[in-house]
């Protein structure tokens, strides 16, 4: 009889909370898989921290700089930045361009 002490769904659900705070949902799923997590309890943990991935990036996005970006050239690095941290294109989309 095993006493699972520690569960997968529990080790990932808790693993997903602690990256949500900095990390998107590609860099957090790719971070679970990579420590031995299934790939379906992966991506039930990923949606379930991830749920407001926009305003996470957008809180992500404040921390790092204090003024927004006026440049093209701005904009492409704050892009990079959160497409680095496993951001979506969708997401980086409508943080970064649209505002």
């Amino acid at each position: 009889m095993q006493k699972k002490q520690l569960s997968d769904e529990r080790y990932a659900e808790a693993r997903a909370r602690q990256l949500a705070r900095k990390f998107g949902a590609a860099r957090i799923a790719h971070d679970l898989r990579a420590n031995g997590v299934a790939e379906q309890t992966a991506a039930s943990a990923t949606a379930g921290a991830c749920a407001d991935e926009i305003e996470r990036a957008r809180d992500i996005l404040r921390r790092k700089y204090a003024l927004p970006a006026t440049t093209l050239e701005e904009r492409a690095r704050r892009a990079r930045f959160l497409q680095g941290r496993g951001f979506s294109h969708e997401v980086i989309r409508r943080v970064v361009i649209i505002g």
